[in-house]
């Protein structure tokens, strides 16, 4: 991530609010497909593996993010 020193507060804050939209889009949306997967082809573990999946990775994207805002402040 590239930070311009002079970006205004607005724009820091929808810096964030679009980064937090995508991490909820990551952790909900592979769980929806594998619903809809489990449905259309009579199984029952793509659902549940989904949603564990979507929520791997978005804490995993949660905890680069807050590493990031921590080392930014220090310096």
């Amino acid at each position: 991530m590239i930070r311009v020193p002079d970006a205004s507060p607005v724009g820091d804050a929808l810096a964030w609010a679009a980064r937090i939209m995508a991490i909820g889009i990551v952790m909900f949306v592979p769980g929806v497909i594998g619903t809809w997967l489990d449905k259309r082809y009579g199984l029952g573990l793509l659902g549940p593996a989904g949603f564990v999946l979507g929520l791997t990775a978005s804490l995993i994207w949660l905890v680069k993010i807050g590493g990031n805002s921590k080392n930014r402040r220090s310096s």
